[in-house]
């Protein structure tokens, strides 16, 4: 087995939305100082609205992944530095639910103060940013859950766990990672990513993705 880790780059990295780190840094050095800031275990779940109110939380370190409340179905996922609470501000605070995918840092405010300094600070351009940012995400969800084909949602979602963390990416197998984002079979599921292996497109231990050592092909 190979010991080199360093995914291909392929068109699959180049068509996912860019981060705009430096701006969501901004929100944060702002909303900092107002936050109070605790420490999480792996697969703690946290809520939008605490307390009678919305939160907003900034993530400082690790991995947070969002789920639908009424099916667990994972949305996605979003590593630090990050924002959440501010896109979703409108909608009902229990429709999702946030849950740790690795031992994180967090720093947690009320909706209404971080609005409040985003306004004082005339930090919009930041905010702005992280919205666009935050539809792009959206839209890319969108984009993969209804490729025409599993063989096509398997290997998006190939490239998209290969962006993740490495301590999160080597606590999970590819196959959990890929059906807890989608509505497909775990029997389908194993058949692809088996082939792949196969085929040398990847290198997996126990389940875990190492590697993807060449491009993956567009169709089965």
């Amino acid at each position: 087995m190979s010991d080199n880790k360093t995914p291909v780059k392929t068109t699959m990295y180049n068509s996912l939305t860019f981060k705009p780190t430096q701006h969501i840094e901004n929100l944060v050095y702002h909303l900092r100082p107002h936050a109070n800031i605790f420490e999480t275990c792996m697969r703690q779940k946290i809520n939008y609205a605490s307390e009678g109110s919305r939160k907003c939380y900034l993530l400082l370190d690790g991995t947070i992944a969002l789920f639908r409340t009424r099916d667990g179905f994972m949305m996605n996922s979003e590593s630090a530095p990050y924002v959440f609470g501010l896109s979703n501000q409108l909608t009902s605070g229990d429709y999702l639910f946030m849950q740790t995918l690795e031992p994180s840092r967090i720093a947690s405010l009320s909706l209404f103060t971080a609005n409040t300094i985003i306004a004082e600070k005339d930090l919009w351009e930041s905010l702005s940013h992280l919205l666009i940012y935050t539809a792009g995400r959206v839209y890319e969800h969108c984009i993969r859950i209804t490729a025409p084909s599993s063989y096509a949602i398997i290997r998006s979602q190939l490239y998209e766990l290969m962006q993740e963390s490495d301590e999160f990416r080597h606590s999970i197998t590819a196959a959990n990672y890929i059906q807890s984002r989608t509505f497909l079979s775990r029997s389908s599921i194993m058949k692809i990513l088996a082939e792949l292996k196969k085929g040398s497109y990847i290198t997996t231990d126990r389940g875990i993705l190492l590697q993807i050592k060449q491009s993956i092909p567009l169709r089965y």
